[in-house]
C-alpha cells in the first residue's frame, strides 16, 4: 500500500521519452500536440535546451554545444508542464506533488498526444525520475534517519562537507536501470544540513518495450521508485515528514 506523507520531500517528478530518430518531425507538430492539451496545459512557452557533445578529428579533441527549440505547455498554476522537441516528450510535475493518481493522467494525456501527433516507431528511452529534498539540523546523525547514506571507516574522520552517493541497480535482467542518488545542496536556512534523493528509473536497453506496453512499464517504475524511497527512509524519517496513518 502506498505511505502517505502531509510533509512529502517530493520537489520534481519527471517522466521523460526519447523516440527513434526515423520519426517524423517539423514546425507543425508542436501545434498539433498543443490542441490535445491545452484543456489541460493551456499556457504556452517556448524554451532553447542546450545539448553537449564532444567533437573528435584528425587533430585534437573539443567540445560541441548546441541548441534545439522545445515548446512547454505549462497548466494555469505552472506547476505541472508538457515539454517537446523533436523526438523528445517530458511530463513534469513541481511541488506540491499530491499522487500518482494525479500524476499518471497527464503522462496518459502526454504520451497520447505525442503518439497522435508524430507517430514514432519506436522508444528508444524511458525514464521515470523523482526529486526528494531533505533537510536536517547540521547535529543529527544520517543513520537515525536514511538507510542509504555517506560512510566513513572509523579511521577517516566523521566530519564531512558536500557529498554525491550514487549507485546503478540493474533490473529486469539488465533491460532496465534503477539509479539512486544522494547529493548534498546549500541550505535555505544557517544551520540545516539539506541533500537531495534522486531516484530514476530507465529503460537502458532501446527498443526492449513497444510503445503499447508503455503505460505498463511506467507503473512498474513507479512501484520500483516508491519502494526504494522506503527502503531509504527510517520510521524516525517518517514521523519527520508526518506520515498520514489509517
Amino acid at each position: 500500500m502506498t505511505r502517505k506523507y502531509n510533509n512529502s520531500p517530493i520537489v520534481e517528478a519527471v517522466c521523460e521519452f526519447q523516440f527513434d530518430q526515423s520519426s517524423s518531425w517539423d514546425l507543425t507538430i508542436p501545434g498539433l500536440i498543443y490542441e490535445k492539451v491545452q484543456k489541460t496545459f493551456p499556457k504556452r512557452n517556448q524554451i532553447a535546451q542546450i545539448n553537449f557533445g564532444i567533437a573528435v578529428n584528425t587533430e585534437a579533441i573539443g567540445h560541441q554545444v548546441g541548441t534545439q527549440p522545445l515548446m512547454q505547455f505549462l497548466q494555469d498554476d505552472g506547476n505541472a508542464l508538457i515539454q517537446v522537441g523533436p523526438n523528445l516528450l517530458t511530463i513534469n510535475q513541481l511541488a506540491p506533488y499530491s499522487s500518482w493518481q494525479e500524476f499518471l493522467p497527464l503522462i496518459e494525456q502526454g504520451i497520447q498526444a505525442y503518439k497522435e501527433a508524430v507517430s514514432p516507431q519506436a522508444v528508444q528511452r524511458v525514464a521515470l525520475r523523482y526529486l526528494n529534498r531533505l533537510e536536517f539540523e547540521h547535529n543529527i546523525r544520517l543513520e537515525d534517519y536514511l538507510n542509504f547514506y555517506p560512510f566513513l571507516g572509523k579511521e577517516l574522520p566523521q566530519e564531512f562537507g558536500a557529498f554525491v552517493l550514487g549507485v546503478q541497480i540493474p533490473c529486469e535482467r539488465l533491460r532496465d536501470m534503477l539509479n539512486l542518488q544522494l547529493t548534498s545542496i546549500n541550505s535555505q536556512t544557517s544551520n540545516a544540513l539539506s541533500m537531495i534523493l534522486d531516484i530514476a528509473y530507465i529503460l537502458s536497453q532501446p527498443e526492449k518495450v513497444m510503445l503499447d506496453e508503455i503505460l505498463v512499464w511506467i507503473n512498474t517504475a513507479h512501484k520500483r521508485i516508491e519502494e526504494t524511497f522506503e527502503a531509504c527512509i527510517t520510521d524516525q524519517l517518517r514521523q519527520k515528514i508526518k506520515e498520514v496513518k489509517g
